[in-house]
């Protein structure tokens, strides 16, 4: 069965747009109206009928669990938030916040009918959230790629692409040596996806290049950067000196040139730099930092979707995997001759 999202690619319109259409609660124009209905014909599109009888029971909530642990970086987990409530607020939907990192948060909003849907954010290898999820009637969608999905749908960014096209970037300038300062060492400790497939797509890459690599977890301080930073560039020298970094740590971004020139290192003359962060982190300084963008409104607006499909349709499990883009700026170069 089509579902509502492709009816409204085949219209050229918006998901919203489309549900307004089929509603009438608010006004559109003709032309919007004949274009939307041509492409519910020609789909052979129709709401299911179990989630029409189920409508007047509905909370119109949708849950988004997104814990608030000391490893995230809020403001990059805020992104995601907002994502998703400006893509529910277009489907007529609120949003619950649920930030604790528990998995009994799961059936206390789903048994009290609080939710209609909900999306997990900040997903482990093995998340112990997982299978309690998989049993609730309730559609859901995880934001992060577990090991086993247990049944469940799944949007993320192609965190291991991400690194590969940071690698080749550097290779392609001629560098020979790079490193990875990657997330928190508790992150890592607990194995949250994108932190491990950021480093294991930044590992296959430098092999695949044949270039000498080290990886590095570190702490969101400018102490911890500092110690990494230390054991970088302390040991290089002549041509197996560290030349290219690769930063998948976005509180350490707005810190790196600065830290960098305490050691006596200029960006990008001794040293370039590709940082895997949102867009704005990355063009927030004056001198914008070459970088692979991780599209926080794009995955949310996706998880919205995914869950409204699936209250809307009988639509199977999906895997939906973004693939990354480089926006190469002021930060890479080739390597200084040693």
């Amino acid at each position: 069965m089509p579902t509502m999202s492709e009816v409204a690619r085949a219209a050229g319109v918006s998901t919203s747009t489309v549900s307004y259409v089929l509603s009438g609660k608010r006004s559109i124009s003709e032309e919007t109206r004949r274009q939307v209905q041509e492409a519910v014909s020609r789909l052979g599109y129709s709401p299911h009928a179990g989630a029409r009888s189920l409508a007047s029971n509905r909370s119109n909530v949708l849950g988004l669990m997104a814990p608030l642990r000391a490893d995230v970086n809020v403001s990059v987990v805020m992104q995601f938030v907002a994502a998703v409530v400006s893509a529910a607020r277009e489907f007529d939907q609120d949003v619950l916040l649920l930030t604790q990192d528990d998995a009994e948060g799961i059936e206390r909003v789903t048994s009290r009918s609080m939710v209609d849907g909900l999306i997990m954010m900040d997903i482990e290898a093995a998340d112990p959230r997982i299978p309690r999820l998989a049993k609730l009637r309730k559609p859901a969608v995880l934001i992060g790629l577990p090991d086993d999905a247990q049944g469940l749908s799944c949007v993320d960014f192609d965190f291991a692409s991400a690194s590969k096209i940071a690698v080749r970037h550097l290779a392609d300038l001629g560098h020979q040596s790079v490193a990875f300062i990657g997330s928190p060492p508790a992150s890592l400790a607990r194995h949250a996806t994108y932190a491990d497939r950021a480093a294991s797509g930044f590992e296959q890459a430098c092999r695949d290049a044949g270039l000498g690599c080290s990886l590095h977890a570190s702490g969101a301080t400018s102490a911890d950067l500092g110690e990494v930073l230390d054991h970088i560039f302390r040991s290089g020298r002549g041509d197996s000196a560290v030349t290219g970094l690769v930063v998948h740590n976005e509180a350490l971004v707005p810190m790196l040139r600065e830290a960098l020139a305490g050691i006596g290192l200029s960006v990008p003359d001794d040293v370039s730099v590709v940082a895997v962060a949102p867009v704005d982190v990355a063009t927030a300084s004056a001198r914008p930092w070459t970088a692979v963008s991780i599209p926080a409104r794009e995955i949310g607006r996706a998880a919205v979707e995914m869950v409204m499909d699936r209250l809307n349709s009988d639509k199977p499990v999906e895997l939906r995997l973004i693939l990354p883009a480089l926006d190469v700026r002021t930060t890479t170069a080739a390597p200084p001759h040693r």
